[in-house]
């Protein structure tokens, strides 16, 4: 197969510059809008470990917390059978049977 210089591709002369020019702007767009979504991934992939680790302090602190919870809970419940097993022992203590 022989390839005819009439059938090559070729620029034709009526071809405006300012086509060509257009597409260059256009190409420099595309190539700065992508580049622009690239940084702004970068920046939410930073802010995404960021938030990570502030939720693992969150949920540090809610564990702690709740331990903290369950200690005071226990000691309620500690206090309360002390303060029951007081007013028992006063009230036999006031009750004497009759001899």
């Amino acid at each position: 197969m022989t390839v005819n210089s009439e059938d090559s591709w070729h620029l034709s002369k009526s071809v405006p510059i300012t086509l060509i020019f257009g597409l260059l702007i256009q190409a420099g767009a595309i190539v700065w809008t992508v580049s622009m979504m690239i940084g702004d991934i970068q920046d939410n992939k930073d802010d995404l470990i960021a938030v990570q680790a502030r939720l693992e302090r969150v949920e540090d602190a809610v564990h702690n917390q709740a331990v903290s919870m369950a200690r005071i809970d226990e000691n309620i419940k500690a206090i309360r059978q002390a303060v029951e097993r007081m007013i028992e022992r006063q009230q036999n203590a006031a009750y004497e049977p009759p001899n």
